[in-house]
């Protein structure tokens, strides 16, 4: 069953070449960011190209329930009046959160320091995945949590009334973790340190930073250390999202290996701590180019034209790239399918425990599809089998999980016979355009 419905199976049929312009939705991280720091400001924030995917959506919701006034203008647009640091009300409802491992973590720790009790629940996934990383740290500030058996949803927060700064060393690299402790941090007194050993995504505190609190980073031999001085009062913004990496990362690689294709993506957000997927596909023979680079909003940005690139090689991708590119591993791993010889992905224990197991999730697909997979606890590698050498003809189980779904979606564009996913629906909580976009470039997609 979907968490948000009746299952939609969804089958993609080998494509002709993929031409066009592929608009992908906005940043789905710097989308959750804009709508909590918008909450927390004093005054009016203002967002162009927010993402308005399920898991996003479910975001604004919850910062209506704390008492900030969140306007949907169409189009994107939308309007954040918040009520301060400090000035969450306490809800009259349980917080949804849908499928959103981002949006609950996030959102745990901008309330942690306030002295309300919220109670947090999500879909079937989002309710399997383990909290305790975002609940031990929030516990050093003095807030308490109650949950489910092994720190799972539904889980209720008493937030901390007389809040302490803390320091805190990150002990697996998360940006989700780290957020929610520099969130938490933002309503306790005096300075709260987080030292993270390996460098990931960074979104927060470049917001923090535009919102106006006092942040600084500073890269030691304890790891990168980010200092944040409490109880700021944050200033309203002017916020254009960049389009997301993440989203891009569909049409990019389906043209990588469909025959003949030439799609243009652009719009597209480069921050160094989320671009490892494109680094990647570059480094294993992708005809991949960047266009038109710019700066937008502080982020770097470009557009990405991907070509048709038959002589792609499998290569070993570094251990430390994983945080810039977690969440793209299932679909490289597709690309490295369509490759040839053996793709290692390493360092990459935190697929374990995203939307789904992903690594169990994509070799099973894999396998069904009639490629090879070895795996461990923290690497998978990928047997690729040339530009036209996967038989698909599999369906595969998308485990609520959109990227997988999407994923497998792609396979089909370019394997010798269709592939199938047991449930697109969660593809909506991320890419709500994913479909249609995909067909107008020359997708062929049925429901059975």
């Amino acid at each position: 069953m979907s968490g948000h419905g009746t299952p939609i199976p969804m089958t993609s049929h080998r494509a002709d070449a993929l031409t066009g312009v592929a608009e992908v939705p906005g940043d789905k991280s710097i989308s959750h960011r804009s709508l909590i720091l918008g909450a927390m400001a004093v005054g009016e924030t203002k967002i162009s190209g927010l993402l308005e995917g399920e898991d996003v959506l479910d975001t604004a919701k919850a910062m209506q329930a704390f008492g900030a006034e969140v306007l949907n203008h169409g189009g994107g647009n939308w309007s954040v009046f918040g009520v301060g640091v400090g000035g969450f009300a306490e809800p009259d409802n349980v917080i949804d959160c849908g499928n959103s491992g981002t949006g609950v973590r996030l959102i745990m720790g901008t309330m942690a320091t306030s002295p309300i009790t919220v109670t947090f629940t999500g879909d079937a996934s989002l309710n399997k995945r383990p909290m305790a990383r975002v609940t031990d740290p929030l516990a050093l500030f003095g807030a308490q949590a109650v949950g489910r058996s092994g720190g799972r949803l539904p889980m209720t927060i008493v937030g901390a009334a007389d809040p302490v700064p803390v320091r805190y060393v990150v002990p697996v690299p998360s940006a989700q973790v780290k957020s929610a402790v520099l969130l938490a941090g933002l309503n306790a007194p005096g300075q709260t340190v987080v030292i993270e050993q390996e460098a990931t995504r960074d979104h927060t505190e470049r917001m923090l930073e535009g919102f106006g609190a006092e942040i600084s980073t500073e890269e030691t031999d304890e790891g990168r250390v980010i200092t944040l001085a409490g109880r700021p009062e944050l200033k309203p913004q002017v916020i254009a999202v960049p389009r997301d990496p993440s989203s891009a990362a569909f049409p990019v690689c389906a043209a990588l290996i469909t025959p003949g294709s030439d799609v243009l993506v652009p719009g597209i957000g480069l921050n160094p701590t989320r671009a490892g997927l494109f680094t990647t596909l570059r480094e294993m023979g992708a005809d991949l180019t960047y266009e038109n680079e710019r700066i937008e909003g502080g982020e770097p940005v470009a557009d990405l034209r991907a070509k048709y690139s038959p002589d792609m090689k499998g290569i070993e991708v570094p251990p430390e790239r994983a945080a810039s590119m977690i969440d793209e591993y299932p679909v490289l791993s597709v690309v490295a399918s369509f490759a040839t010889g053996e793709t290692m992905m390493a360092g990459v224990k935190e697929l374990r425990v995203k939307e789904s197991d992903r690594i169990d999730a994509m070799a099973r697909g894999l396998r069904a599809n009639g490629v090879a997979v070895r795996e461990g606890e923290d690497w998978w590698a990928v047997t690729g089998l040339g530009p036209d050498g996967v038989p698909g003809g599999g369906t595969c189980e998308s485990f609520l999980d959109h990227r997988i779904a999407m994923s497998f979606m792609v396979m089909g564009m370019a394997a010798q016979k269709p592939v199938s996913v047991d449930d697109g629906g969660p593809i909506a909580t991320s890419f709500p355009i994913f479909e249609p976009l995909m067909t107008a470039l020359g997708a062929k997609f049925t429901h059975e």
